[in-house]
């Protein structure tokens, strides 16, 4: 039988990786947990890899050349989300492990969440309700209407498009910017960065990660917005420079942020930009809702399944590379 090794704390399990999932992963072979109860070094990571086959990686714990290096038995890495930043996939490579991830399961989480903000900003639902928890009556405060305003989308991908969606659900203008991507519709147009900055009431950083797009917003992006716009980040901490960030909402240069992600570990918002007044802060919960989190547990289950097996799964990295499969034969183990 099959060894594998779930790297998720307690904590994570009962958010990101549900009993359905655990069970679903505990038919495929004999599952070692993670008891710790934080995430795991490379040194603990190792010791607790010796013997097993394969690792279900959460989204915090690295997986490094050193790991692979003290761990000749793993022939697979399933990263049991989309980022896989906290895994070396090249030393991964090198090593001959194959390193899969999920997909983006999360899209209309995230699209959800991003337009609940939207409407908080627009109407100061959250400064309302915090000044009532308070004990005091709060300012009746003029709104901004939805309809009629302009959506900036920086980034077209999967959330982009359904962002986009629902925004012309509520009459917005929506421009969108991606060097990648042309939008599928005639009500959807087209932009530089700059000229979306110039033109939107609410900008939705949706971008990818890269060190192409590293602080992509920054002081002089935020510069080019109008006094009377929003900002909305829950894409990836690195996308965004917090000093500047901070600067133009300490200076009112902008009316106000949403932010789900930052450059704290986990891609947690920074805590002296999340106090502020004109800002609404989550901790990176976009996608943290029950169904998103199970469908993607279910489908790391799945490449589980598909690796045992002996194929390459949906969502590989680095198949051609994963030389250790054969030699370990996995899911032949009795």
């Amino acid at each position: 039988m099959a060894k594998i090794l779930l790297t998720h704390s307690r904590e994570e399990r009962e958010t990101r990786f549900d009993d359905v999932a655990f069970a679903a992963l505990e038919a495929l072979g004999d599952v070692r947990v993670n008891a710790a109860g934080h995430v795991l070094g490379t040194a603990e990571l190792a010791a607790l890899a010796v013997g097993c086959d394969l690792i279900v990686c959460d989204r915090l714990t690295r997986v490094t050349d050193d790991f692979f290096a003290a761990a000749p038995t793993i022939a697979a890495v399933c990263r049991a989300a989309v980022d896989i930043r906290n895994i070396e996939v090249d030393a991964a490579s090198a090593a001959g492990v194959l390193v899969t991830h999920a997909g983006p399961t999360f899209v209309a989480a995230v699209s959800e969440l991003t337009f609940g903000m939207i409407i908080d900003l627009a109407r100061g639902v959250t400064d309302a309700a915090t000044t009532y928890r308070s004990g005091s009556m709060p300012t009746a405060r003029m709104g901004v209407q939805l309809s009629g305003a302009t959506l900036g989308v920086i980034g077209y991908g999967a959330i982009g498009r359904e962002v986009a969606r629902l925004g012309r659900a509520f009459g917005m203008a929506v421009l969108a910017t991606d060097p990648h991507v042309t939008p599928d519709r005639d009500d959807v147009r087209r932009v530089g960065l700059e000229d979306l900055l110039a033109r939107s009431d609410f900008v939705v950083c949706l971008a990818i990660s890269s060190p192409v797009t590293d602080r992509m917003i920054g002081a002089d992006a935020l510069a080019r917005m109008k006094p009377t716009a929003y900002f909305l980040n829950l894409a990836r901490g690195p996308l965004v420079d917090d000093d500047a960030l901070k600067e133009a909402l300490i200076r009112n240069r902008i009316a106000g942020a949403a932010i789900d992600v930052g450059n704290e570990p986990g891609q947690m918002p920074r805590m002296d930009i999340a106090a502020l007044s004109n800002v609404i802060a989550t901790p990176h919960v976009g996608g943290l809702t029950r169904q998103a989190a199970h469908a993607q547990a279910m489908e790391t289950v799945g490449q589980v399944a598909e690796i045992l097996s002996g194929r390459i799964p949906h969502g590989a990295l680095n198949g051609v590379f994963a030389r250790r499969m054969s030699e370990y034969r996995m899911g032949k183990r009795q």
